[in-house]
């Protein structure tokens, strides 16, 4: 991609899912806010577009909305990335959100990245070709939005289908050469109030954009990870981590990389790794830890820590104990 294209192109990221799957974390951080592989999940998104050279960006903000302006307003105010905000008020549907984000998109190819994915794959051929929806083949694509390709082109987009017509899972990577064939579809949602399952629909508005006869082709994406609930955070701070590898040197303490500690983070006699995400101003004394994540400003203490996430400004504290214990004995930690 030109310096010119990235100037035209206008990326927009929904984050005002409120994150039930996610809770207790989300009761009191937003859940684009969440750490994983060193740093918050949005952070990841960004920091891909501001590499990609855009510098227009349209946040849909809702639960915690200024928790997530605070970050953004503080983390990229020394970049080039120009932010504006919509605000959803009422949680309508991905459609809905994307529908809010209209009166701050100028003209020109749009770029929608959901805010709770973390993604792989060379944007730059993505936006320098046609419109098209990012894509990844799956064993099960029943749980997902999946796309009928006919000749090449999408033909249809089907919501969890109980007989897929194909195996290739929409990912929520959207990109289109001209923003206005989109808008014009979730104008036409909203107007004769078209839901599904209660909801305004960005696949519905897509459906849409295809019956206009409007080209929309498939984009592979690789790499797709997954940020909606713990299990799955957990994974993708783990193969995160693994593409990243490495691990800082701490006097006094054993890391096992890969392992992600920010700068601000205190680690005293403890063993960390591998698969460890500590953010700053976090305490982590006396412990084993691996396979977690624990986020800014926590203390962990004497304790061993294992699939573990621990949300902000949080307190962990255990005791380790030393046995020497005798046949037929039984011993309980109450």
């Amino acid at each position: 991609m030109t310096p010119e294209q990235a100037k035209s192109l206008t990326a927009i990221v929904p984050v005002a899912g409120v994150g039930t799957r996610l809770r207790p974390h989300t009761h009191t951080t937003p859940k684009a806010l969440l750490y994983v592989a060193g740093k918050p999940i949005l952070a990841h998104i960004l920091d891909d577009l501001l590499a990609l050279g855009v510098r227009h960006l349209v946040m849909v903000v809702g639960h915690m909305g200024e928790r997530v302006r605070e970050y953004v307003d503080a983390r990229y105010a020394s970049t080039e990335l120009v932010v504006s905000y919509a605000e959803q008020k009422e949680p309508q549907g991905l459609g809905h959100a994307i529908h809010l984000a209209q009166p701050l998109t100028p003209g020109g190819p749009i770029l929608i990245l959901l805010g709770d994915t973390i993604f792989r794959a060379d944007f730059s051929k993505l936006v320098s070709g046609t419109s098209a929806i990012g894509v990844k083949a799956v064993e099960d694509p029943r749980r997902f939005g999946v796309v009928e390709v006919e000749g090449g082109r999408v033909k249809r987009l089907v919501e969890k289908p109980d007989v897929p017509p194909s195996h290739l899972a929409i990912v929520g990577v959207y990109y289109l050469t001209e923003g206005k064939p989109l808008f014009d579809a979730l104008d036409e949602l909203v107007r004769r109030d078209l839901r599904t399952r209660g909801e305004y629909q960005l696949t519905d508005a897509l459906q849409l954009v295809i019956d206009h006869g409007h080209e929309l082709k498939t984009f592979p994406v690789e790499g797709w990870y997954d940020c909606g609930k713990t299990e799955t955070l957990l994974e993708t701070n783990r193969q995160l981590l693994e593409l990243a590898g490495g691990a800082p040197t701490v006097p006094g303490s054993v890391v096992l990389p890969p392992v992600a500690i920010e700068p601000g983070a205190e680690i005293v006699n403890s063993v960390v790794g591998p698969h460890v995400s500590i953010a700053t101003g976090t305490v982590v004394k006396n412990c084993v830890v691996r396979n977690s994540i624990i986020n800014p400003h926590a203390r962990v203490e004497n304790i061993l820590l294992e699939e573990s996430l621990v949300g902000e400004n949080a307190v962990a504290q255990g005791v380790f104990q030393s046995l020497n214990v005798g046949d037929s004995s039984e011993v309980r930690f109450l």
